[in-house]
């Protein structure tokens, strides 16, 4: 086993994929710039590689199966990874990885814990998860979450209120802006096409029934683009059969060029998530890449959100649940093309003054520099202070 070395740092994860926007694009890319021996390591099954700005990429090699097992395996395999390879500090992002970060933190590693949404709100969601049993996880997931908050070197959360949850002397927030450039396009608002797009996961509470509903109630000749993956995968001949599916497009999982391209053409962003309590303090990334892109966004109406959307003239905010008032915003938006483009220029405009991942990749590397062996300090008492 190699010797543990604090120059040596492991960014891990057995949920995510290797193509995840902030582990990779982000977090690792910007640590790669501080660091000479930075490695990435996941549980997707596609071998070893490396990413496109030269970090490692380990394939933990978990074999498919049920949940549990594969939990139970990605733990095996991630804590016999960091252990032999000596990474002095470890940086997990799922919540299966909780047990493996404690070992890891009692055998004497700085371990960091990104939390990217509010877990046990969000496993009252979870249609896979039995209805009888969420709330036993859930708490029993808040509890875990509670006793690592202590035993663990820091907390990276990825909003201000998943923050409230952990100790304040040792958590950091690093939100999921977009990359000010990644989606900026030169296409002319002249040029859009008759389009609207959501881009992300695809479910009944991330509100495409409504979506789907609401194209069948707008006046205007507008598609819908749907980038993503249904979940579950049976979900899209649910929506096959609403009245409003004639005027969709389906592009399946989309390749950040994709993304740009579909949005480049785009008049109009949606997040319109139903009103759950996983949601409501959420700062969906989606969001914000619609206004990095230049395009208005149509928003739940959620007071979060109606203080960045309407704070900022970038788009406008409906009931969520509503499908006449979405596709009247729909409509609003594609009937006057100045307005949109105006409440585009105003949101790339936020973007580039405030939200974005340039801003909140200085929290991220000066927590590492406070790290021991970080370089401007040796004491876990000044780790995220």
């Amino acid at each position: 086993m190699t010797p543990i070395s604090r120059k040596r740092w492991l960014i891990l994860s057995t949920v995510h994929a290797r193509n995840d926007t902030r582990i990779v694009l982000k977090e690792a890319r910007s640590l790669s710039r501080i660091s000479g021996d930075l490695t990435l390591a996941f549980a997707d099954g596609l071998g070893d590689s490396c990413t496109d700005f030269g970090v490692p990429i380990h394939d933990l090699r978990v074999k498919k199966g049920s949940r549990i097992l594969r939990a139970i395996m990605g733990n095996v395999r991630a804590y016999r990874f960091a252990r032999e390879g000596g990474y002095g500090v470890v940086h997990f992002h799922d919540p299966e990885l909780l047990v493996t970060g404690l070992l890891l933190r009692w055998k004497g590693h700085v371990v960091i814990y990104d939390v990217h949404e509010d877990v046990p709100g969000d496993i009252l969601t979870k249609d896979w998860i039995p209805g009888m049993l969420r709330r036993p996880i859930s708490f029993l997931v808040d509890r875990m979450e509670t006793f690592c908050d202590r035993q663990l070197s820091a907390i990276v959360a990825a909003t201000p209120t998943i923050a409230r949850r952990f100790s304040p002397g040792k958590t950091v927030v690093v939100q999921n802006f977009p990359i000010e450039q990644e989606l900026e396009s030169e296409f002319s608002w002249s040029g859009k096409r008759t389009e609207i797009s959501y881009i992300g996961g695809m479910s009944a509470q991330r509100g495409l029934r409504e979506l789907v509903q609401a194209m069948a109630l707008t006046r205007s000749a507008v598609r819908l683009n749907l980038g993503g993956s249904f979940q579950p995968k049976e979900f899209e001949g649910e929506l096959g059969r609403l009245g409003g599916w004639d005027k969709v497009s389906p592009l399946g999982f989309l390749s950040r060029p994709e993304v740009k391209a579909v949005l480049a053409r785009s008049m109009a962003g949606l997040v319109t998530l139903h009103p759950v309590p996983t949601f409501l303090a959420s700062l969906p990334i989606k969001m914000f890449e619609y206004m990095s892109a230049g395009l208005p966004v149509i928003a739940s109406d959620f007071p979060l959100w109606r203080e960045i959307i309407e704070g900022n003239d970038c788009g406008l905010c409906v009931d969520p649940l509503d499908p006449q008032a979405i596709a009247d915003a729909i409509d609003h938006l594609v009937e006057h093309p100045e307005v949109a483009r105006r409440m585009g220029e105003n949101g790339r405009k936020a973007v580039v003054e405030r939200y974005n991942w340039a801003v909140e990749e200085k929290k991220l590397i000066a927590l590492y520099e406070r790290l021991p062996g970080g370089g401007k300090s040796d004491s876990m008492a000044d780790i995220a202070q």
